[in-house]
């Protein structure tokens, strides 16, 4: 089984939240994926990023998915951000005892406006009102984030700050890597995953 050493942000802009990661997966020390999708979309204006067991992560992402699309379906509803951080800590929760090895941040916007909920294997759920990481290289990435962190951020500014999180923890964590980013902008108008090239570019 594939394990990621990773490092996934989130952070709350004035009118969005970004999600971001890096894209390089681990098994010990050998690299095993150096282009892994850590950013997914679960919903219209709902995404999370993962860190863990690539298997635990993708099967917590078709449970949640799946769940969101019966409520909307049964309810003829939309689903909240809140909702989803609940729905995905009861599932973890409800595997406690054979935990899923799964550490999440899941933003997005809905109609009491824009939210992020990191959620720890045991289901442990916070809500986040700047921004948080995970993975192995978190605690660089968090000495970005603490630095150069402000409230009211456009998102464009948000967006260059993610990247350079995780360009830091790149550098210096040698469980992360790959030779891309991932990221996903989501605003009231919806959710765009952000170009390759202008990660790029941004990364520099």
């Amino acid at each position: 089984m594939r394990e990621t050493g990773t490092t996934t942000v989130g952070l709350l802009c004035k009118d969005a939240v970004v999600l971001a990661s890096d894209s390089k997966s681990t098994m010990g020390y050998l690299v095993a994926g150096k282009e892994v999708q850590k950013v997914y979309q679960v919903d219209d204006k709902i995404a999370l990023t993962i860190a863990g067991g690539v298997g635990d992560t993708q099967a917590v992402i078709r449970i949640l998915k799946a769940e969101i699309a019966l409520y909307k379906t049964m309810r003829n509803s939309d689903f909240t951000v809140r909702a989803a951080a609940t729905l995905l800590a009861n599932i973890l929760q409800g595997s406690r005892y054979y935990p899923y090895m799964a550490m999440l941040i899941l933003g997005g916007h809905d109609r009491d406006g824009l939210h992020i909920f990191s959620v720890d294997p045991l289901g442990g759920v916070e809500d986040e009102k700047n921004y948080t990481a995970t993975g192995s290289g978190s605690p660089i990435a968090y000495g970005v984030l603490e630095n150069d962190y402000k409230d009211g951020l456009p998102k464009e500014d948000g967006l260059r700050l993610a990247v350079r999180a995780i360009r830091s923890a790149r550098e210096r964590d040698i469980f992360s890597g790959g030779i891309k980013m991932n990221a996903v902008i989501i605003t009231k108008d919806g959710l765009e995953f952000v170009n390759e090239e202008k990660l790029k570019e941004l990364a520099k």
